[in-house]
């Protein structure tokens, strides 16, 4: 059972989360001969042996049977991760940083409209507003880059879109279960499942150390330890706020990845993501004065 925080210690763990989940393009982008399979199974993994590292120190003997607690609802939210996981490495092996990004903006519309439906949460105007703004942004970002999309391309925005909605459908599970269980070990679950299921596809391995290294950092800093950020940050958060914040990954992704390795974005993709800016700070703002958050 996790303690709830204040609203703004958890809005900057959110914060904290979204910029770690933001470098995966610009590192992914300096690989030498890793790709596709073999990326995703290699973050995977390591991610999961991060949070079992936290895990096997923080609860010690107890980290078995803190798995077996997870039920029914960490069974779904390790699926959940694993689906994020996947999805997201090898779509952004097959397209740009700036496109995967695109497709995960969708998130907050889902998250919205599922906890709306699931949760029976009342949605405040401002954040339906944020939302609509966000929506407005990112496919302005969309619209101005798709002309560039090549079939590969395609296809990996195609994959990408599994990651909104896997990524709704885990806050809603967090959202539920979250106040009952630790869903930390939901996140080691996940990891699992997805370095499991990428590993056939994957062998021979074909990764240089350079490119282990790579993906180390990732699977620790990018992948494990955001994750647990959000998972701690979410009892004190609503299901469309944690969705919002959670684009700030989507507007840094391909910044990161201009300064870092030249994939300069296009124009559009610049000024949609002035506009979801705009509406991430002007929802943030309004919650902190009106305490309805």
């Amino acid at each position: 059972m996790q303690n709830k925080m204040s609203h703004r210690k958890a809005v900057m763990l959110m914060i904290c989360a979204a910029t770690l989940w933001s470098i995966a393009g610009v590192f992914t982008r300096h690989l030498e001969v890793a790709r596709d399979f073999e990326v995703t199974f290699w973050r995977s993994f390591f991610a999961a042996v991060f949070i079992a590292g936290v895990m096997a120190r923080q609860y010690k003997w107890a980290f078995i049977p803190r798995l077996k607690l997870l039920g029914k609802i960490g069974f779904l939210s390790g699926c959940m991760w694993a689906t994020m996981y996947s999805c997201f490495m090898i779509a952004l092996t097959m397209t740009t940083v700036a496109n995967t990004s695109i497709m995960e903006s969708l998130s907050p519309l889902f998250t919205a409209l599922l906890a709306w439906l699931v949760l029976h949460q009342r949605i405040p105007a401002r954040t339906w507003w944020a939302i609509a703004a966000a929506c407005i942004g990112m496919g302005w970002m969309f619209f101005g880059s798709i002309s560039e999309v090549d079939e590969r391309g395609m296809i990996g925005m195609f994959i990408a879109f599994g990651i909104p909605l896997a990524a709704s459908a885990n806050v809603i599970i967090l959202k539920k279960g979250g106040h009952a269980v630790d869903l930390v070990p939901a996140v080691f679950l996940g990891g699992t499942i997805s370095a499991l299921m990428m590993l056939p596809f994957a062998w021979p391995f074909q990764a240089s150390l350079h490119d282990i290294g790579i993906l180390a950092i990732l699977g620790f800093f990018q992948l494990g330890l955001p994750c647990m950020l959000m998972v701690r940050a979410s009892n004190s958060l609503t299901a469309p706020e944690i969705a919002l914040l959670s684009l700030l990954e989507v507007l840094l992704a391909p910044i990161w990845a201009w300064l870092g390795a030249g994939e300069v974005p296009a124009t559009a993709s610049i000024y949609g993501g002035i506009v979801v800016l705009v509406a991430l700070v002007f929802n943030e703002l309004t919650a902190m004065r009106s305490n309805d958050a």
